[in-house]
């Protein structure tokens, strides 16, 4: 069964930069919409960005599109979310999830990753 795995998480500065990887446990992503959500502590998870399957549609949410980035390469198998210009506020569990369409909740996504610690502190 397909599994998403996240990757790349850490700790960072703030003003720093990483950037995370989804990469499935076996199969492909070549034919998934792929999403990154942040769940930070005491709030509810937030939808990040999206993906389609073949890279040409791609949206971010008003409060990152700035600070963040999402790309794909489906020969890696692979979808990234860069992170730029790190805030303390962008603390939290990153996940990636797959889906189809173009959802920007969690609804529209059907496959999730065990998810990815970022924590941004001095």
């Amino acid at each position: 069964q397909l599994q998403l795995v996240e990757s790349g998480g850490g700790l960072v500065q703030p003003g720093g930069s990483l950037t995370l990887s989804c990469t499935p446990s076996q199969g492909s992503l070549a034919y998934s919409t792929i999403g990154w959500f942040r769940q930070a502590p005491g709030r509810e998870m937030s939808w990040l960005s999206y993906i389609s399957s073949g890279g040409t549609a791609v949206d971010l949410a008003d409060s990152v599109k700035e600070r963040f980035a999402t790309s794909r390469d489906n020969a890696k198998n692979t979808v990234y979310l860069r992170l730029f210009a790190l805030k303390p506020e962008d603390t939290g569990i990153y996940y990636c999830a797959a889906g189809q369409g173009l959802p920007r909740s969690s609804d529209g996504y059907s496959l999730w990753g065990r998810g990815t610690q970022v924590t941004v502190s001095s």
